[in-house]
């Protein structure tokens, strides 16, 4: 049985999907981008402010289920230079301790949404 997850502490989706769906208890998380979730608008001063942001939506939906980024098992890095990869790697690091980090894989994409930089999605259980 899945369940939806939605909190307005998160981004509302820009298209026609859910911020995360829970099932079986592992939670997958859309793809999140540097969204206000009060505003709307995009915070990307800086790919520092921009990576912070989405990791703190990612948090938020996360703690939706009682979960943090300890349950965290599974990311993909979406990122439109590949240039910037060892920045974001670095603010997407200090979210979790230095020893149980989840698998994940990092791609270079020609556009995210929102003209995003980065664009990060998980699996936690």
């Amino acid at each position: 049985m899945k369940k939806v997850i939605y909190t307005n502490k998160a981004p509302d989706p820009v298209g026609p999907y859910n911020q995360a769906i829970f099932s079986n208890n592992t939670l997958y998380i859309s793809g999140q981008v540097a969204l206000d979730p009060k505003s709307g608008k995009m915070i990307n001063k800086s790919l520092k402010d921009e990576t912070n942001q989405v990791m703190n939506n990612l948090k938020t939906i996360l703690m939706e289920v009682g979960f943090d980024f300890n349950n965290v098992i599974k990311s993909t890095i979406y990122l439109t230079d590949m240039d910037n990869f060892e920045k974001v790697n670095e603010i997407y690091g200090s979210f979790f301790d230095g020893k149980n980090v989840p698998a994940r894989v990092t791609v270079e994409v020609s556009r995210l949404p929102k003209n995003a930089k980065v664009e990060i999605d998980m699996i936690a259980s």
